[in-house]
């Protein structure tokens, strides 16, 4: 896959079919999105992506905006899903106001759209003013194709990066991985903590240090599985600041691998979320924190004797 990012000059030779959009969690509500961008790139289109370096939301009110999904974690997923071209757009001042007559145009002549495929809620250019509708009128006398794809729905509600991250803020890890149709998931490289799990609780583990910008779920202990390249681990997982321990403590990811003592630091992993155990809490002392961890470590692996892997 093509990454192309930090720059509105972007230009793509080849034709191609496209899809618009942020792309948050690229969850069940995108399925028919890449099925039909798949069967346009067996007809022979470059199949291309096209989003922004950061969620509109948070330039156009000025507001931080968590995500489900980094830049670094989009770009993973849609290289496995087969997308030829990623292009990750600035959201200059210059996109922002671009009225979508003239965004249309750039799309056509800079990246060769012969079709877009898009969502009925689709909107772009100033003020949200194009949708599909707009995209079809220009269709002719640009000459490509505009598949409108309906939403899907689940609990009676459209399923949205929006309904993901309510279910994920909530902790309701099942129901999140249900809409995403993957399991949620933190990805990064492994770095040195203060080694307490090793040396003073018995426990070691492998710490993370997620971007600011990433939701996790809320503070607490989930039953994980662990990627460390093609190899699979299972793990429990605290998503925290480590109460118990003194000092200032960052948020962070911190997972025990059972029955694994290999030295992965520096190595980027993936850990999959299946479901929550409990919350973090404050100990009154080390001691009473190991033996948690332990009935944490024991409640794990009795899930893991009837976990199918089924979502």
């Amino acid at each position: 896959m093509k990454y192309i990012s930090n720059t509105t000059d972007f230009y793509i030779e080849e034709p191609t079919v496209m899809s618009l959009g942020k792309f948050d969690g690229i969850h069940r509500g995108h399925e028919l999105l890449m099925e039909h961008l798949a069967k346009k790139k067996d007809e022979g289109l470059a199949a291309v992506i096209f989003t922004f370096n950061i969620p509109p939301k948070q330039t156009v009110n000025g507001t931080e905006a968590k995500v489900l999904t980094t830049n670094e974690e989009k770009m993973h997923i849609f290289e496995q899903i087969g997308v030829d071209y990623l292009v990750e757009c600035p959201f200059t001042r210059e996109i922002m106001c671009m009225e979508p007559e003239a965004f249309i145009e750039k799309m056509v002549k800079s990246l060769h759209v012969k079709c877009f495929v898009v969502g009925e809620d689709f909107h772009f250019g100033h003020n949200r003013r194009g949708d599909y509708k707009m995209l079809q009128a220009y269709a002719k006398e640009y000459e490509y194709e505009v598949l409108v794809i309906e939403k899907m729905k689940e609990d009676a509600r459209d399923i949205s990066s929006t309904f993901v991250r309510e279910e994920v803020a909530k902790g309701n890890i099942e129901k999140a991985n249900h809409l995403l149709g993957y399991r949620y998931f933190v990805s990064g490289a492994i770095l040195h903590g203060n080694h307490i799990g090793g040396s003073k609780l018995g426990i070691p583990t492998i710490n993370q240090i997620p971007p600011e910008e990433k939701l996790l779920p809320p503070y607490g202990v989930y039953v994980t599985e662990v990627f460390v390249g093609e190899n699979r681990y299972r793990g429990i997982t605290n998503v925290g600041c480590k109460p118990t321990i003194e000092g200032k403590n960052p948020v962070g990811v911190e997972t025990h691998l059972l029955d694994f003592a290999e030295d992965i630091y520096g190595k980027v992993v993936t850990v999959e979320f299946l479901t929550r155990v409990r919350e973090e809490r404050k100990f009154s002392s080390i001691e009473k924190l190991k033996e948690q961890m332990q009935n944490d470590i024991a409640f794990g692996r009795n899930y893991f004797r009837t976990y199918d892997g089924s979502l």
